[in-house]
């Protein structure tokens, strides 16, 4: 087997479905970074979760936002709803793994929050529930996917979608949210800070 070429074609398809979805998907981007900006300005909180490898996206945002990104700057309030295992094995066990999110929302949501939801296949009924608890509470609803964008898409669950619509690959998705999530914290620090003098 050739290693390098298999490599090499992993790391094509990774970049490919960057560039694609920056491509296509620009003004998405810069209306959800419109919606976090109004949040920050605002004191509102986000909360963001997902399962799997995005479940590790959500808390990677999470500190990202707390603490900080490149630069020093004032803690913004995010919860990675992915960080309690006790909370979440204690509904997956004494209600269902379904709503594993949904709780901690309806417990922790306020109105004008945002509530992103991350799920490869749009298909994540966790999740799906999750942000359906966030639009009950009165809080904005961001969604990252990929491909077909699933029921997520299909059933508008909302209100701002950043699909990476041009691959199908787990992996590769997967990478493309952590990329976009990284460039929504450019975004806010842009906002708070201005342009890095190094630039």
């Amino acid at each position: 087997m050739n290693f390098e070429n298999e490599l090499s074609h992993s790391l094509n398809e990774s970049l490919r479905a960057k560039r694609e979805f920056w491509e296509r998907h620009q003004k998405s981007f810069f209306q959800v970074g419109e919606m976090l900006w109004t949040a920050v300005q605002a004191d509102k909180k986000v909360l963001i979760f997902g399962n799997g490898g995005s479940a590790c996206d959500a808390l990677h945002f999470a500190g990202e936002w707390v603490n900080r990104y490149k630069r020093d700057r004032r803690p913004l309030p995010c919860m990675a709803l992915t960080a309690d295992a006790p909370l979440l094995t204690c509904i997956g066990n004494d209600a269902s793994f379904d709503q594993i999110f949904e709780k901690p929302i309806q417990a922790f949501g306020q109105n004008d929050d945002v509530a992103i939801g991350i799920s490869t296949s749009g298909n994540s009924e966790n999740v799906i529930r999750g942000l359906y608890a966030a639009r009950a509470k009165g809080m904005h609803t961001i969604a990252l996917v990929g491909g077909s964008g699933g029921r997520i898409v299909k059933e508008s669950h909302a209100d701002l979608l950043l699909n990476v619509d041009t691959c199908k690959t787990t992996a590769r998705i997967q990478e493309t949210h952590e990329w976009i999530l990284h460039a929504l914290c450019e975004y806010i620090d842009l906002q708070l800070l201005g342009p890095e003098l190094s630039q």
